[in-house]
């Protein structure tokens, strides 16, 4: 055995890094420390070596492991209609239930009380690891009592850099918008988004005025456009670009609910899209993209593969293998008939 295999050289011993280092898999070395499970005489010998001589200390996480799991695991949201944790709900469950793992939903509706209501049922639950997710992808701050159970905060990253997290791209949607129309032939691009407080509309607005400058454009309207999340913004904000832009030929919009009122504003104004101005919207949500008109080019935030990533880093961690940081998604382009 060579001797970087018997002393690790960076960072505390895992009980994956047994699992490698006896050439087993981590629940085959879990039951091997724990004294649980059949297996044979020599393969346990081999994980206990292992974690002798690597001096394996399981840490709280582990501990948990080799003492027993519930296979449940709680995902909180503040996103009561869905919207947004739905989908990181099933791209959550797709990779837990290959585990034959079970997913606890708590709604806290926002509710500062309510969400430490639930942690405290999480946690007498015994549950093996928490996802917290919400309807906004600000940066939140981190639950209180967890107990050292696992969580990933997935689409809203935790404000402690030091938690495990997953996030979409937000820049990288933009720049898929911006450069979609800019090569397009589009020179008189509005950006017209939600409330200037909210990260999203900040993060998208920033990169989009980037982009217009590295091309040498301006903002048709010359500003950008902050408003609400609404049908009704997007059309009230349509008709101000077009009066101080009539020459506008293109439309980046914040979500898909403020692209489909730019579209009703331009079709009612005589204004062909995408003929005579394109208009990219934000989200895929199909309810808004598929029922405009017409169709919505949009960023799909690949919110299915948010959750299943934050699921596949929080059994990484109850695993005893937690990665800290923040971990973003890539978007996508989504080609309708608007652009």
């Amino acid at each position: 055995m060579a001797e970087t295999d018997r002393h690790p050289p960076v960072g505390r011993v895992t009980l994956t890094d047994v699992a490698v280092a006896a050439g087993v898999s981590v629940g085959t070395a879990s039951k091997a420390l724990s004294g649980n499970g059949r297996m044979r005489p020599e393969t346990r010998e081999r994980v206990l070596q292992a974690a002798r001589r690597m001096d394996f200390q399981p840490n709280v996480q582990a501990r948990g492991l080799l003492a027993g799991r519930t296979w449940t695991v709680g995902l909180i949201t503040t996103d009561g209609i869905g919207r947004f944790s739905t989908p990181v709900l099933l791209g959550a469950e797709d990779a837990l239930g290959a585990g034959k793992i079970s997913v606890l939903l708590c709604d806290t509706r926002g509710d500062a009380i309510r969400e430490r209501h639930y942690v405290e049922t999480l946690m007498a639950r015994r549950v093996d690891g928490i996802i917290v997710t919400g309807r906004r992808t600000d940066p939140r701050p981190p639950l209180r009592g967890l107990r050292d159970v696992p969580t990933v905060y997935a689409l809203a990253p935790s404000e402690d850099p030091a938690d495990m997290s997953v996030a979409s791209d937000d820049e990288g949607g933009a720049r898929l918008a911006v450069e979609h129309l800019i090569s397009s032939g589009r020179r008189r691009i509005a950006h017209v988004s939600g409330p200037a407080h909210h990260a999203a509309a900040r993060h998208r607005a920033r990169l989009t005025e980037e982009l217009l400058g590295q091309a040498r454009l301006e903002f048709a309207g010359g500003q950008m456009y902050f408003g609400d999340w609404s049908e009704a913004w997007g059309r009230r904000a349509a008709r101000s670009v077009l009066r101080a832009a009539p020459d506008t030929d293109a439309f980046f919009c914040g979500n898909d609910q403020i692209a489909r009122g730019v579209t009703d504003t331009l079709r009612e104004e005589g204004h062909r899209v995408p003929d005579d101005i394109a208009v990219i919207g934000y989200d895929n949500w199909d309810v808004m993209a598929l029922a405009a008109r017409p169709p919505l080019t949009t960023i799909d935030m690949n919110l299915s593969e948010i959750g299943r990533i934050a699921a596949l880093r929080l059994l990484g961690a109850i695993d005893g293998a937690a990665t800290d940081g923040v971990q973003t998604v890539d978007c996508r382009l989504i080609l309708r008939e608007s652009a």
